[in-house]
């Protein structure tokens, strides 16, 4: 297994699982299903078996909804359950190493740890994107912690061009237009 602690890697990590979800063309998707959900899963360190792809899915969905707020993070204990921690001692310090996880359970448990320690590190950053049409997540590095958008290249312009129209739209029918 990979040490617990809090790297950029394990950020990356959850913040893909997170984004497994994406809307396109208007219609969800799940890039862990199939043959393209097994390369996900190897290509982030997995086997890509079966069980494995149905315990990291149970992990993210579970984490997506903790991250939204329609779950208590209490709710991510089942994922956890029989991990043990032991400590490894290198020149950096401690670090914790999960032991007596099921392989097709590494990912899912390497998920949740993840979202610990952004949560402990980085509380408040890992959100949902603020388009509603949009099922993305992002971990605002922003010093004013105000991201709003999975990107401002995608949902943020959408976002401002809809409210820009709508305020266009609202001036258009006021009072001196009526005439």
């Amino acid at each position: 297994m990979y040490p617990v602690d809090h790297s950029p890697a394990d950020e990356a990590f959850l913040l893909d699982l997170l984004n497994t979800t994406p809307v396109v063309d208007g219609v969800q998707r799940d890039l862990l299903d199939g043959d393209p959900g097994r390369a996900w899963l190897r290509d982030h360190g997995g086997d890509g078996s079966a069980a494995e792809q149905q315990a990291t899915r149970t992990a993210r969905n579970a984490l997506q909804a903790v991250a939204r707020g329609d779950e208590p993070a209490r709710s991510l204990a089942p994922l956890l359950s029989d991990v043990r921690l032991a400590p490894a001692i290198g020149d950096d310090g401690i670090s914790w190493i999960p032991t007596d996880v099921p392989p097709a359970r590494g990912l899912a448990v390497r998920a949740v740890l993840a979202w610990d320690a952004v949560r402990r590190t980085h509380p408040g950053r890992l959100r949902p994107c603020a388009n509603d049409e949009c099922a993305l997540f992002l971990l605002d590095r922003s010093k004013p912690n105000r991201a709003r958008w999975c990107s401002m290249a995608t949902c943020g312009n959408r976002m401002k061009a809809r409210r820009h129209h709508e305020r266009t739209r609202a001036g258009a029918s006021g009072p001196e237009s009526r005439g």
